[in-house]
């Protein structure tokens, strides 16, 4: 299977210059079932990622672009009259897809991103009481740009608690941005994905995953570093139950990428890296002294040791 884990790499970064470290994510994000949250400034390849990991395993793909005026309809598809035959016909939205890229979600309204909660946890939406399961695999990608730019609303935490990973793409290097000119010039620099897997594949790698065997110390070693985030001082709100799942299953997809059948300490820490600082609220303190989710999940990391 970690072939065609280097095979979907591979076609990515073709496409995306010098963010290998990113791709890695997402596809363990894409493998552990979960959805991720990208935040960055516009124009670093925020998009291009998400359409690109679709093209490459010939996935059907939907790009909602959030606005102050976009509604809950816009997004999960709405009920409408016939006058042909005189009933009610149901027309699903754009969410109804693989893979879907709510662009700039931070610029529409809470209740509109809302829109957005059933089909994150449940794989189905409901219109006019008529539930439709979305196509398998499935997976939600949502940019939003840094809080402090004009024209953004807060992300609810119900809302961030449903993404698995909040990651950053950030500014590629010197030596990524000159092969990005080079591209640029000879033209191939947005030359379109070959597909190399199919959503038959994902869903095989998936299952595989879930197979892959966690130790109840390690079990328990999870529980500690979200009970932590939980008591910790810096900390107002802490992990969810939630975010405890997620912890074991992303555990569970880097033991996989690296070509293991059961999880090691270090899978569950890193997956502590990667789920739990976008899911705690910290204190008017911690915000005060410019310390971030981050920050706190590292000395978590510190002090939590398997026992």
């Amino acid at each position: 299977m970690n072939e065609k884990v280097s095979k979907l790499k591979a076609a990515m970064e073709q496409r995306i210059v010098g963010k290998g470290d990113v791709i890695d994510k997402l596809i363990t994000a894409l493998l552990a079932e979960g959805h991720v949250l990208l935040e960055d400034v516009p124009g670093v390849g925020k998009t291009t990622l998400a359409k690109t990991l679709a093209d490459a395993m010939s996935l059907s793909f939907a790009r909602i672009q959030c606005t102050p005026d976009t509604t809950p309809s816009d997004i999960t598809g709405l009920s409408i009259y016939n006058a042909s035959t005189g009933t009610f016909q149901t027309v699903p939205g754009p969410v109804i897809n693989n893979i879907v890229l709510v662009d700039e979600l931070n610029r529409t309204s809470p209740k509109t991103q809302s829109a957005l909660l059933e089909v994150m946890e449940e794989l189905a939406v409901t219109i006019d009481g008529k539930q439709i399961s979305v196509p398998k695999p499935f997976m939600v990608i949502g940019t939003q740009n840094p809080a402090q730019m004009a024209g953004t609303y807060p992300i609810p935490e119900s809302q961030l608690d449903r993404f698995m990973m909040k990651l950053s793409v950030g500014y590629p290097n010197t030596l990524a941005s000159e092969d990005m000119a080079k591209r640029f010039l000879e033209g191939s620099l947005h030359s379109q994905t070959v597909a190399v897997i199919t959503g038959d594949d994902v869903s095989e790698m998936r299952e595989q995953v879930k197979k892959v065997s966690v130790h109840e110390k390690l079990t328990g070693y999870a529980v500690e570093l979200v009970e932590a985030t939980r008591t910790f001082p810096e900390i107002k709100c802490g992990a969810s139950s939630r975010a405890l799942l997620a912890l074991i299953r992303c555990g569970q997809a880097i033991a996989f990428l690296d070509d293991r059948d059961y999880c090691v300490p270090e899978d569950i820490a890193k997956a502590g890296e990667l789920t739990l600082s976008h899911r705690i609220i910290l204190s008017t303190e911690a915000k005060m002294n410019h310390i971030t989710g981050r920050d706190l999940v590292e000395q978590i990391l510190g002090q939590v040791k398997v026992s």
